[in-house]
């Protein structure tokens, strides 16, 4: 499955409006030359690319004389082209590799990205070699770096050695990115750490230290609280004292990058795995009941007690999941795993990241953050309050119906039942009024708040950025009129018929696997959803007809595909399944393409490395 037959292409330039981690200096690939070099295509607000992050450590670490990540910043939103927020997120998400800046999504345009994440292989020459969309290409990028390492050495045009990463300094704080908070029941808080890789319980106004769960390096490890190892952890939840009791434990924590949920005694700080296996989810949707300890979950990121059991809003998916702590089983709440926008019975919805969760009596009140979106569960039935979809966003007030967030992460409930919320990118506390059905702004001026504490008079904020907890001064106030959308240069397509096709191609030892079902699936969505005659709908091959409507200038096709593949040569063989969403922004002119093409996973070098220019 080599590249002989197809033409190299030369890595067009990095040319970024600044670089971090490099100790101020600027690379071109002239300065990569002799390094294999592997472009992340990212942005901060997205999990997939997170997932992506991580997947690379290991590969990072084997190749640290040889290979050279660099992360492209392309952003989604507003708040992501702020130098000192992409700043502050390499060091949240611990990013040791350089990272250049792509505000205007140039370089991004320049190498033909249509998704995030999109990765970039490119050879000691200064050749693409292999490109690919999506999560789970770590062992096929272990095989084509082996092989280019392999190749470049032999004909020498490899250069080991260190490569050009300047690790910046880290500030000295009380915390370091904290990402939820909750109050116990003695009174006090405990934080997410989650920069840190701990637990931190705080005094009741959140100003000192009282305890500290977890010795403050990631990783995957239980046992006492000066032993026990987080991976950036983010929500919590506090059992009711019977459950607690039951299984001995009061305290839950969803340890996001471990892929798992863990236990905490309050009493002695003692930490258990209580569901996950350390593996990112990859498979089919079921809504059945399994064993918490024997599946794989998928960055989970906040949770509530609520229908007696616990929701976890597993962002990496885009579903809700349930916990049973009493009988040790998890499954499937609600979503289908299609990224986007659609309310009505849980099993046939779409969410987009769900990242931060309250419960007020026979209601589940979530925050959507790649849709912007604030929803609730009722009867096994999701609602849209506020939100348009992924690619619109902003800072409004007035009816619910009108107004509009920026990627929010948190959500709570007063004692009187007005909803409040984090929202993350403007800045700011909003308050949503189920009475009047009005929004308004509490506070502006927060450094990416990410979760709030509800309190008999004032809530405390959990100001994530500014590494603190803070009761802010209230001062409500309408804002309107900054009405955003996501803009990225649209691709143009002919009116009629198109043909969608995504191309895969097993990585090197690798066969399709239909061993759990068909081996491939392509599901199709539009914004908005007449703009698609036909060709709709979930299918299991990655190619398709569609037919465009008559009467639109254009609109965003929502793709959605996957793809699993096994060891051809192995004894017990390992599965991967590649998955990737693309929202691909479409203008409709007259003698367009009429056919689209996609690239989950591109061809790689054949064994001898060669390429014909």
């Amino acid at each position: 499955m080599g590249m002989a037959s197809q033409s190299r292409v030369r890595a067009p330039e990095l040319a970024g409006a600044g670089w971090l981690n490099t100790g101020g200096a600027r690379l071109g690939i002239s300065d990569l030359r002799g390094k294999i070099v592997l472009l992340d295509f990212w942005t901060f607000c997205c999990i997939n690319c997170l997932h992506v992050l991580d997947e690379l450590r290991p590969l990072e670490d084997k190749y640290r004389d040889e290979l050279v990540v660099i992360g492209v910043h392309s952003p989604k939103f507003t708040h992501e082209r702020d130098a000192r927020a992409l700043a502050a997120a390499v060091e949240r998400y611990g990013v040791d590799h350089p990272v250049v800046n792509d505000p205007d999504l140039s370089i991004w345009d320049a190498y033909a990205a249509r998704a995030w994440p999109t990765l970039a292989v490119i050879d000691p020459n200064g050749y693409v070699v292999s490109t690919m969309a999506g999560e789970g290409h770590a062992q096929s990028l272990d095989r084509i770096v082996g092989d280019l390492v392999a190749k470049h050495r032999d004909d020498g045009t490899l250069v080991e050695g260190p490569g050009p990463h300047v690790a910046p300094k880290t500030a000295d704080t009380l915390l370091r990115f904290p990402g939820k908070a909750i109050r116990l029941p003695g009174g006090t808080l405990m934080a997410t750490d989650s920069a840190r890789h701990r637990l931190v319980e705080l005094d009741a106004d959140g100003g000192s230290i009282v305890r500290v769960i977890g010795d403050g390096e990631r990783g995957d490890r239980d046992g006492a609280p000066d032993v026990a190892r987080f991976s950036e952890p983010q929500g919590l939840c506090v059992l009711p004292a019977t459950v607690a009791a039951r299984v001995g434990y009061e305290l839950l924590v969803a340890d996001t990058v471990n892929h798992r949920l863990r236990g905490v005694s309050l009493e002695t700080g003692e930490v258990k795995t209580v569901a996950g296996t350390g593996r990112p989810w990859r498979s089919d949707v079921d809504f059945h009941a399994h064993d918490a300890l024997a599946t794989d979950l998928s960055s989970p990121w906040d949770l509530a007690w609520f229908d007696d059991r616990v929701v976890i809003a597993m962002a990496g998916v885009h579903q809700l999941w349930w916990f049973d702590p009493t009988t040790a089983t998890t499954g499937v709440y609600c979503g289908t795993t299609v990224e986007g926008l659609r309310d009505g019975p849980v099993e046939e919805a779409f969410m987009a990241q769900p990242s931060g969760l309250a419960a007020d009596g026979d209601r589940l009140w979530i925050v959507d953050s790649e849709t912007s979106a604030l929803r609730y569960i009722e009867n096994e039935r999701i609602h849209t309050v506020i939100g348009a979809g992924l690619f619109d966003f902003g800072h409004v007030d007035g009816p619910s119906a009108e107004a509009l967030l920026q990627h929010p992460l948190g959500v709570a409930v007063t004692a009187t039942g007005v909803v409040l919320i984090a929202d993350t990118y403007n800045g700011a506390l909003r308050e949503y009024d189920p009475g009047t059905g009005e929004v308004s702004t509490l506070v502006t001026g927060l450094a990416e708040p990410s979760d709030i504490v509800p309190g008999e008079t004032e809530p405390l904020v959990v100001e994530s950025a500014a590494h603190r907890l803070v009761r802010p001064e209230i001062e409500r106030r309408a804002v309107g009129g900054r009405r955003e959308r996501v803009v990225r240069a649209a691709t143009d397509i002919a009116p009629g018929k198109l043909t969608l096709r995504v191309v895969f191609e097993p990585a090197n030892g690798e066969k399709f696997d239909d061993t759990f079902g068909p081996s491939t699936r392509l599901a199709v969505t539009a914004d908005p959803p007449g703009l698609l005659a036909d060709g709709a709908g979930d299918g299991t091959d990655l190619e398709r007809e569609l037919l465009i409507a008559d009467g639109h200038e254009g609109g965003v096709l929502q793709i959605v595909a996957q793809a699993a593949t096994c060891d051809s040569e192995a004894v017990n063989p390992a599965c991967h399944l590649t998955r990737q969403d693309w929202g691909v922004p479409v203008r409709i002119v007259d003698g367009g393409p009429s056919t689209l093409t996609l690239m989950l996973r591109g061809a790689e070098p054949d064994d001898r490395g060669a390429s014909n220019d």
